[in-house]
Order: C-alpha cells, then structure tokens, then sequence
C-alpha cells in the first residue's frame, strides 16, 4: 500500500492562506461593526441629542420671556405691528404674491429688511408647526456647527424677520441632528406655522410648495420669493413671507425641497 507523501512547504503555503483568509475575514466584520456605528451614530444619537438640546432651549426661551427678559427679537415697533393686523383683518398687506427666492443650506440670502438683527447663532424665536408636531428654536444664521446640527432651524442672514415685510426664511436639517424639517414635503395648503417671540406670536399659512431646485436657486429666499430656475414658482408683488427649506432627496444634500406660506395673524404674547 502507498503512503501519501505531504510536503511540507506546501503545508505551509495552505496553512497562510487559511490564516489570510480568516484575517481577512476578521477585518470584513470588523469594518462592518464599525460602519454600523457610524450609522447608529448619525441616525439616531444625533437626533436624540440634538432634539433633546433644541428643546431645553425652547424651555429657556419660553422662561426668558415670562419674566420679561431678552431672547427675542421683533420686526418692528408696536405701531407698525398694530399696523400690519390692521392689513390683515382687512385682507390686504399679507396676501399680495411675489416673486423671487432660494433654498438650501449653502445659499446666499439677499439683503431684507429686518430693523433688528439677533446675534449669530442666537436662539431668540420658536417655530411651531401642528401638523408635524415640532416645536424648535430658532437662531440667526444657518452654520452647521454653530446652529443646524443642534437641531434647530437657521434664519438666513439678511432675509426679514418675524412678521415682518419681506420674507422670514428658514433652514433645518432634514435628516441627522434632530432632523427638523424632515417631514414639511407633508405640508398642505392652508396648514399653519406659528413663529413666536418675546412679544408676539405670527402664524403663517402654507400657501405653495417647490418640490426640487438647485442648491444654488437663491431667488427661493429673497424678499419678494420666486424661484430662478424654476420661475412659475413663487410670487410676483412684495408681502409677508414665511419660507422653509431643507435637503432632498433625504439623506442627499444634492437638492433643495421649498415650502412658503404667507402671513395671515399677529397678535401680542
């Protein structure tokens, strides 16, 4: 009978190949596990934390002003604003279209009218939207650091204020870090948003939606909104403008989703 004779430098080669394959294989799940952090991280830690920031920050707001302190800013004096409930009861002033505006993260807001402006990354108003049940701080400018990733919305630097002429604009994140406007593609017309301040509650009626444009459409966020690549919409006469912006598709940056609504009440806190 005859013996099989194993060599051993090829013992050796199969035994390295067996110890490649399974470090290779360590590494796989290595990698994997880690990715899957990463994930956990962002999808889902990042929302609790911002979410949870953003509302002890709408709680401080709200005791900053029952004892009557700072933390908010207005868009004009009493008279004006006495002025434009005047406009609204009469059906004028807020109802008017307009044209021009933007979206997006990364956009350039034109200059607004806005008589006084908070400090970058000051929390000083709160959005309110019923149909989304969010209830989120909003501070001045749209850094992420400084202001999206803490899970509140962003005013756009140079568009107008809180019941204001002009258009009060807005960014949010749509997915990670509290992902507050993750859901406004859900807005319908006539669906409410209320902004409040120190002194005054503003609530705007959703009017029109822009489903996709260009990060880079910044006529979405002028003073009179209407879209630059897309000019049947928006609006074509100056008015009070509320807009919200944020990412699409979710989980992309590539595009931007508009909603605007028009100013419809005032009344004093």
């Amino acid at each position: 009978m005859r013996q099989r004779i194993m060599h051993h430098g090829a013992r050796r080669r199969r035994e390295r190949r067996r110890r490649a394959v399974w470090t290779g294989g360590e590494l796989l799940v290595t990698m994997g596990v880690v990715l899957l952090l990463l994930v956990a991280h962002q999808l889902w830690w990042t929302n609790r934390e911002a979410r949870e920031g953003a509302q002890r920050r709408v709680e401080a707001l709200e005791r900053e002003w029952a004892r009557g302190g700072g933390g908010g800013t207005d868009s004009g004096s009493q008279e004006a604003e006495e002025s434009r409930e005047s406009e609204v009861s009469r059906g004028t002033g807020v109802s008017g279209e307009s044209r021009d505006s933007a979206s997006g993260q990364d956009l350039r807001a034109a200059p607004g009218s806005a008589a006084v402006t908070p400090d970058l990354s000051q929390a000083y108003a709160v959005l309110s939207i019923p149909r989304l049940h969010l209830r989120v701080p909003v501070a001045e400018g749209v850094g992420k650091r400084s202001v999206l990733n803490k899970g509140y919305v962003g005013h756009y630097p140079g568009t107008g204020q809180p019941g204001g002429a002009g258009n009060f604009a807005l960014a949010g994140h749509r997915n990670t870090h509290g992902e507050p406007f993750r859901y406004i593609n859900r807005l319908m017309p006539e669906d409410t948003v209320r902004v409040e301040t120190r002194s005054a509650v503003y609530t705007y009626a959703v009017d029109r939606t822009l489903r996709q444009t260009s990060a880079r459409d910044s006529g979405v966020i002028g003073p009179v909104p209407r879209s630059t690549l897309h000019p049947s919409y928006g609006y074509t006469a100056p008015g009070h403008y509320l807009t919200l912006t944020t990412c699409t598709p979710e989980y992309t940056s590539r595009y931007r989703l508009v909603v605007w609504g028009k100013l419809v009440s005032t009344r004093p806190r």
